[in-house]
């Protein structure tokens, strides 16, 4: 059972995170629609609105998602979450993590992933990334951000068959050290 909020409300200079609605699809998906987004990602067919429908249905189900506003612009950056919280091993996902290609390399992964953290580990001991094997884009974002691969799996994301994944971990007795 979960004793706190995996949909808060999360802010820094840069970054708002929200809780993704029903009603936040079409803005959503304008910024989805983007085929170069999806090119590294397992599911290269997510730009389809159709597709992306699916993908949108599991955040909304998992009720731990996010739209992730640039504060500079005003406009929806993209959208990530949190899912299968594990009681017994004080562990939890964040992944289903998008960018519009405008913000790639303007570090916003970095602080959006650093303010989900800075949150999390106040209720988690392990945070756990699935990472597609052929996504080198991400995997390159969450080695910087001090995350060791532990397994490869394959794993099937909301509504898709399996594909496989790497599973990434940053350890919360580990995490201060990152940050130094």
């Amino acid at each position: 059972m979960i004793n706190f909020s995996i949909q808060p409300i999360l802010e820094n200079d840069t970054a708002l995170m929200l809780p993704l609605t029903a009603a936040d699809f079409d803005a959503l998906y304008a910024v989805a629609a983007d085929e170069a987004i999806w090119q590294q990602h397992p599911n290269k067919d997510r730009w389809k609105r159709e597709v992306f429908l699916t993908y949108f249905d599991g955040a909304i189900l998992s009720k731990g998602a996010f739209k992730i506003i640039d504060k500079k612009s005003g406009e929806i950056a993209g959208s990530t979450r949190f899912y299968d919280y594990n009681e017994q091993e004080k562990s939890i996902l964040i992944g289903y993590t998008f960018y519009g290609t405008r913000f790639w390399g303007t570090g916003i992964n970095s602080i959006v992933k650093k303010l989900m953290l800075d949150y999390i580990f106040q209720y988690v001991d392990k945070v756990h990334f699935h990472i597609g094997a052929e996504n080198i884009r991400s995997q390159i974002a969450i080695g910087r951000l001090g995350a060791n691969k532990i397994a490869t799996e394959n794993i099937a994301y909301y509504g898709e068959a399996s594909k496989l994944n790497f599973v990434y971990e940053i350890r919360k007795d580990a995490y201060p050290l990152l940050l130094s």
